[in-house]
Protein backbone atom coordinates (compact mmCIF):
# COMPACT_ATOMS: atom_id res chain seq x y z
CA UNK A 1 0.00 0.00 0.00
CA UNK A 2 2.85 2.28 0.97
CA UNK A 3 4.55 1.72 -2.64
CA UNK A 4 0.96 2.39 -4.17
CA UNK A 5 0.76 5.56 -2.78
CA UNK A 6 4.34 6.53 -3.48
CA UNK A 7 3.87 5.72 -7.43
CA UNK A 8 0.54 7.59 -7.28
CA UNK A 9 2.02 10.72 -6.28
CA UNK A 10 4.43 10.98 -8.43
CA UNK A 11 4.35 14.22 -9.76
CA UNK A 12 2.41 16.13 -7.15
CA UNK A 13 5.22 18.31 -6.16
CA UNK A 14 5.08 20.15 -9.78
CA UNK A 15 2.61 22.82 -8.30
CA UNK A 16 5.57 23.39 -5.81
CA UNK A 17 8.48 23.30 -8.23
CA UNK A 18 6.82 25.47 -10.66
CA UNK A 19 6.54 27.94 -8.27
CA UNK A 20 9.70 28.04 -6.80
CA UNK A 21 10.76 27.94 -10.34
CA UNK A 22 9.11 30.98 -11.16
CA UNK A 23 10.37 32.45 -7.90
CA UNK A 24 14.31 32.35 -8.97
CA UNK A 25 13.50 32.73 -12.17
CA UNK A 26 12.05 36.63 -11.28
CA UNK A 27 14.97 37.45 -9.60
CA UNK A 28 16.83 38.57 -12.81
CA UNK A 29 15.37 41.51 -14.14
CA UNK A 30 17.12 41.21 -17.41
CA UNK A 31 15.04 37.62 -17.92
CA UNK A 32 11.71 39.20 -16.86
CA UNK A 33 12.22 42.34 -19.58
CA UNK A 34 13.45 39.34 -22.26
CA UNK A 35 9.92 37.03 -21.15
CA UNK A 36 7.62 40.90 -21.38
CA UNK A 37 9.36 41.64 -24.44
CA UNK A 38 8.60 38.03 -26.13
CA UNK A 39 5.06 38.05 -25.11
CA UNK A 40 4.68 41.53 -26.35
CA UNK A 41 6.27 40.28 -29.47
CA UNK A 42 3.65 37.33 -29.63
CA UNK A 43 0.78 39.50 -28.54
CA UNK A 44 1.49 41.55 -31.38
CA UNK A 45 1.96 38.70 -34.41
CA UNK A 46 -1.15 37.08 -33.17
CA UNK A 47 -3.11 40.69 -33.41
CA UNK A 48 -1.34 41.43 -36.51
CA UNK A 49 -4.76 41.31 -38.76
CA UNK A 50 -6.80 43.63 -37.02
CA UNK A 51 -3.53 46.53 -35.62
CA UNK A 52 -1.32 46.59 -38.71
CA UNK A 53 -2.18 50.07 -40.92
CA UNK A 54 -2.69 47.40 -44.05
CA UNK A 55 -2.40 43.99 -45.28
CA UNK A 56 1.03 44.20 -46.89
CA UNK A 57 -0.20 40.61 -49.28
CA UNK A 58 -3.24 42.11 -50.77
CA UNK A 59 -2.17 43.83 -53.57
CA UNK A 60 -5.40 45.98 -53.98
CA UNK A 61 -4.19 47.48 -50.48
CA UNK A 62 -0.68 48.66 -52.49
CA UNK A 63 0.42 51.22 -54.76
CA UNK A 64 3.61 51.70 -56.30
CA UNK A 65 3.57 55.32 -55.97
CA UNK A 66 4.77 54.74 -52.55
CA UNK A 67 7.59 52.38 -53.06
CA UNK A 68 10.66 53.24 -50.95
CA UNK A 69 9.80 55.64 -49.02
CA UNK A 70 12.04 56.65 -46.04
CA UNK A 71 10.26 56.73 -42.59
CA UNK A 72 8.02 59.49 -41.28
CA UNK A 73 7.10 59.40 -44.80
CA UNK A 74 2.94 60.23 -46.04
CA UNK A 75 2.55 58.10 -48.62
CA UNK A 76 0.26 59.25 -52.28
CA UNK A 77 -3.02 58.92 -50.06
CA UNK A 78 -1.76 60.83 -46.93
CA UNK A 79 -1.00 57.51 -45.18
CA UNK A 80 1.95 57.60 -42.52
CA UNK A 81 4.05 55.05 -43.03
CA UNK A 82 6.24 55.14 -39.81
CA UNK A 83 9.35 52.51 -40.53
CA UNK A 84 9.11 53.74 -44.36
CA UNK A 85 7.91 51.34 -47.03
CA UNK A 86 9.47 48.75 -49.34
CA UNK A 87 9.96 48.62 -53.31
CA UNK A 88 6.68 47.16 -53.37
CA UNK A 89 4.57 50.14 -51.54
CA UNK A 90 4.38 47.83 -48.47
CA UNK A 91 4.43 49.42 -45.29
CA UNK A 92 7.28 48.03 -43.30
CA UNK A 93 5.19 47.71 -39.66
CA UNK A 94 2.45 45.66 -41.42
CA UNK A 95 5.12 43.41 -42.89
CA UNK A 96 6.85 43.32 -40.00
CA UNK A 97 3.86 42.23 -37.95
CA UNK A 98 2.92 40.03 -40.65
CA UNK A 99 6.29 38.52 -40.60
CA UNK A 100 6.70 37.76 -37.08
CA UNK A 101 3.22 36.47 -37.58
CA UNK A 102 4.72 33.23 -39.76
CA UNK A 103 7.79 33.05 -37.99
CA UNK A 104 7.04 32.76 -34.50
CA UNK A 105 4.22 30.16 -35.85
CA UNK A 106 6.82 28.20 -38.22
CA UNK A 107 9.30 28.11 -34.79
CA UNK A 108 6.35 27.17 -32.18
CA UNK A 109 4.51 24.63 -34.69
CA UNK A 110 7.93 22.87 -35.57
CA UNK A 111 9.38 23.08 -32.14
CA UNK A 112 6.61 21.05 -30.20
CA UNK A 113 6.11 18.38 -32.98
CA UNK A 114 9.82 17.82 -32.90
CA UNK A 115 9.43 17.77 -28.93
CA UNK A 116 6.91 15.14 -29.25
CA UNK A 117 8.93 12.74 -31.74
CA UNK A 118 12.17 13.51 -29.66
CA UNK A 119 10.37 12.70 -25.99
CA UNK A 120 9.21 9.83 -27.59
CA UNK A 121 12.04 8.15 -28.78
CA UNK A 122 14.59 9.05 -25.90
CA UNK A 123 12.54 8.11 -23.66
CA UNK A 124 11.58 4.77 -25.50
CA UNK A 125 15.29 4.65 -25.90
CA UNK A 126 16.17 4.83 -21.72
CA UNK A 127 13.27 2.60 -20.69
CA UNK A 128 13.83 -0.48 -22.83
CA UNK A 129 17.58 -0.31 -23.59
CA UNK A 130 19.78 -2.35 -24.56
CA UNK A 131 18.94 -2.94 -28.87
CA UNK A 132 16.33 -0.56 -28.47
CA UNK A 133 18.33 2.11 -27.08
CA UNK A 134 21.84 1.30 -29.03
CA UNK A 135 19.31 1.51 -32.51
CA UNK A 136 17.75 4.68 -31.35
CA UNK A 137 20.68 6.68 -30.53
CA UNK A 138 22.63 5.38 -33.55
CA UNK A 139 20.23 7.09 -35.47
CA UNK A 140 20.35 10.41 -33.30
CA UNK A 141 24.06 10.41 -33.63
CA UNK A 142 23.87 10.23 -37.75
CA UNK A 143 21.16 12.73 -37.64
CA UNK A 144 23.07 15.31 -35.40
CA UNK A 145 26.20 14.68 -37.19
CA UNK A 146 24.83 16.64 -40.41
CA UNK A 147 25.10 20.43 -40.31
CA UNK A 148 21.40 21.49 -39.34
CA UNK A 149 21.57 24.11 -42.65
CA UNK A 150 22.69 21.67 -44.72
CA UNK A 151 19.79 18.92 -43.61
CA UNK A 152 17.13 21.83 -44.16
CA UNK A 153 18.81 22.76 -47.31
CA UNK A 154 18.64 19.37 -48.94
CA UNK A 155 15.02 18.68 -47.48
CA UNK A 156 13.33 22.01 -48.84
CA UNK A 157 15.10 21.82 -52.10
CA UNK A 158 13.01 18.27 -52.34
CA UNK A 159 9.79 19.02 -50.89
CA UNK A 160 9.47 22.55 -52.17
CA UNK A 161 8.37 26.05 -50.95
CA UNK A 162 6.07 26.32 -48.60
CA UNK A 163 5.32 27.04 -44.91
CA UNK A 164 4.32 23.28 -44.29
CA UNK A 165 7.43 21.77 -45.91
CA UNK A 166 9.43 24.85 -44.05
CA UNK A 167 8.03 23.21 -40.46
CA UNK A 168 8.77 19.38 -42.38
CA UNK A 169 12.43 20.24 -42.35
CA UNK A 170 12.82 22.07 -39.25
CA UNK A 171 10.70 19.11 -37.39
CA UNK A 172 13.54 16.68 -39.19
CA UNK A 173 16.72 18.97 -38.16
CA UNK A 174 15.46 19.21 -34.47
CA UNK A 175 13.47 16.40 -33.31
CA UNK A 176 17.56 14.68 -32.26
CA UNK A 177 18.61 17.02 -29.89
CA UNK A 178 15.15 16.13 -27.64
CA UNK A 179 15.50 12.60 -27.56
CA UNK A 180 19.33 13.17 -26.41
CA UNK A 181 18.59 15.62 -23.67
CA UNK A 182 15.13 13.83 -22.52
CA UNK A 183 17.21 10.12 -22.62
CA UNK A 184 20.04 10.94 -20.64
CA UNK A 185 17.07 12.60 -17.70
CA UNK A 186 15.34 9.12 -18.33
CA UNK A 187 18.39 6.66 -17.59
CA UNK A 188 18.99 8.94 -14.32
CA UNK A 189 15.22 8.53 -13.51
CA UNK A 190 14.44 4.72 -14.45
CA UNK A 191 16.81 4.05 -11.41
CA UNK A 192 14.81 5.71 -8.67
CA UNK A 193 12.36 3.83 -6.44
CA UNK A 194 9.06 4.89 -7.98
CA UNK A 195 10.11 2.82 -11.21
CA UNK A 196 10.87 0.12 -9.32
CA UNK A 197 7.43 0.36 -6.90
CA UNK A 198 5.84 0.84 -10.41
CA UNK A 199 7.10 -2.38 -11.87
CA UNK A 200 6.52 -4.33 -8.38
CA UNK A 201 2.53 -3.24 -8.68
CA UNK A 202 2.78 -4.99 -12.58
CA UNK A 203 1.73 -1.70 -14.22
CA UNK A 204 1.54 -1.58 -17.59
CA UNK A 205 5.23 -0.26 -19.73
CA UNK A 206 2.71 2.18 -21.10
CA UNK A 207 1.36 3.74 -17.66
CA UNK A 208 4.89 3.67 -16.29
CA UNK A 209 6.49 5.58 -18.98
CA UNK A 210 3.60 7.91 -19.51
CA UNK A 211 1.99 8.60 -16.28
CA UNK A 212 5.59 7.98 -14.06
CA UNK A 213 8.76 8.11 -16.27
CA UNK A 214 7.97 11.21 -18.82
CA UNK A 215 6.89 13.56 -16.48
CA UNK A 216 10.10 13.65 -14.00
CA UNK A 217 12.38 13.55 -17.24
CA UNK A 218 10.50 16.63 -18.71
CA UNK A 219 11.92 19.52 -17.26
CA UNK A 220 15.50 19.54 -19.09
CA UNK A 221 13.38 19.68 -22.22
CA UNK A 222 11.93 23.03 -21.55
CA UNK A 223 15.41 24.62 -21.73
CA UNK A 224 15.96 23.06 -25.21
CA UNK A 225 12.87 23.94 -26.27
CA UNK A 226 12.57 27.69 -25.48
CA UNK A 227 16.20 27.77 -27.24
CA UNK A 228 15.23 25.43 -29.94
CA UNK A 229 12.10 27.58 -30.88
CA UNK A 230 15.03 30.93 -31.69
CA UNK A 231 16.89 28.18 -33.70
CA UNK A 232 13.70 27.19 -35.74
CA UNK A 233 13.06 31.46 -36.00
CA UNK A 234 16.49 31.66 -37.46
CA UNK A 235 16.93 29.15 -39.33
CA UNK A 236 13.17 29.57 -41.04
CA UNK A 237 14.48 33.26 -42.18
CA UNK A 238 18.05 31.63 -43.69
CA UNK A 239 15.98 29.73 -45.91
CA UNK A 240 13.57 32.53 -46.27
CA UNK A 241 16.22 34.68 -46.94
CA UNK A 242 18.41 32.04 -49.56
CA UNK A 243 14.84 31.45 -51.73
CA UNK A 244 14.24 27.76 -50.87
CA UNK A 245 12.17 28.88 -47.69
CA UNK A 246 8.62 30.31 -47.99
CA UNK A 247 7.76 31.76 -51.20
CA UNK A 248 7.61 35.52 -51.65
CA UNK A 249 3.93 35.63 -51.82
CA UNK A 250 4.06 34.55 -47.98
CA UNK A 251 4.98 37.38 -45.35
CA UNK A 252 8.43 35.96 -43.53
CA UNK A 253 11.02 38.15 -41.94
CA UNK A 254 13.60 36.64 -44.27
CA UNK A 255 11.91 37.39 -47.02
CA UNK A 256 11.68 41.36 -46.19
CA UNK A 257 15.19 41.08 -45.69
CA UNK A 258 16.00 39.45 -48.73
CA UNK A 259 13.94 42.13 -50.78
CA UNK A 260 15.91 44.96 -48.93
CA UNK A 261 19.26 43.24 -48.81
CA UNK A 262 20.17 44.77 -52.67
CA UNK A 263 19.22 48.70 -51.48
CA UNK A 264 21.39 48.54 -48.58
CA UNK A 265 24.35 50.34 -50.30
CA UNK A 266 21.80 52.26 -52.24
CA UNK A 267 20.79 54.14 -49.11
CA UNK A 268 17.59 52.57 -48.95
CA UNK A 269 18.96 50.74 -45.63
CA UNK A 270 15.31 50.76 -43.91
CA UNK A 271 13.65 47.85 -46.35
CA UNK A 272 16.14 45.34 -44.96
CA UNK A 273 17.16 46.88 -41.58
CA UNK A 274 13.82 47.02 -39.80
CA UNK A 275 12.94 43.57 -40.50
CA UNK A 276 16.28 42.64 -39.86
CA UNK A 277 16.11 44.22 -36.01
CA UNK A 278 12.89 43.01 -35.33
CA UNK A 279 14.45 38.96 -36.56
CA UNK A 280 17.33 40.36 -34.07
CA UNK A 281 15.14 41.15 -30.98
CA UNK A 282 12.73 38.34 -31.06
CA UNK A 283 15.99 35.61 -31.12
CA UNK A 284 17.70 37.99 -28.62
CA UNK A 285 14.81 37.52 -26.36
CA UNK A 286 14.00 33.88 -26.27
CA UNK A 287 17.58 33.03 -26.13
CA UNK A 288 17.53 35.60 -22.93
CA UNK A 289 14.48 33.84 -21.58
CA UNK A 290 16.53 30.02 -22.45
CA UNK A 291 19.41 30.93 -20.85
CA UNK A 292 17.67 31.66 -17.52
CA UNK A 293 15.68 28.53 -17.17
CA UNK A 294 18.85 27.12 -17.82
CA UNK A 295 20.05 28.67 -14.94
CA UNK A 296 17.22 27.64 -12.87
CA UNK A 297 16.34 24.42 -13.80
CA UNK A 298 19.99 23.20 -13.70
CA UNK A 299 21.61 23.02 -9.79
CA UNK A 300 25.26 22.79 -11.83
CA UNK A 301 25.04 26.36 -12.72
CA UNK A 302 23.49 27.65 -10.02
CA UNK A 303 25.85 30.18 -8.29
Amino acid sequence: MDADVRVGDVGTAWPTRLTDSWREFAENPVALAALALVALLIALAVLSPWIAPQNPYDLSQLSILDNKLPPGSRGFAGQLYLLGSDDQGRDLVSAILYGLRLSIFVGITATAIALAIGASVGVIAAYFGGWTDAGLMRLVDIQLSFPAILIALILVTILGKGVDKVVIALVCVQWAYYARTIRSSALVERRREYIDAARGLALSQSRIILRHLLPNAFPPLIVVATVQVAHAIALEATLSFLGVGVPITEPSLGVLIANGYGYMLSGNYWIAFYPGLALLLVILAINLVGDQLHHVMNPRGKR
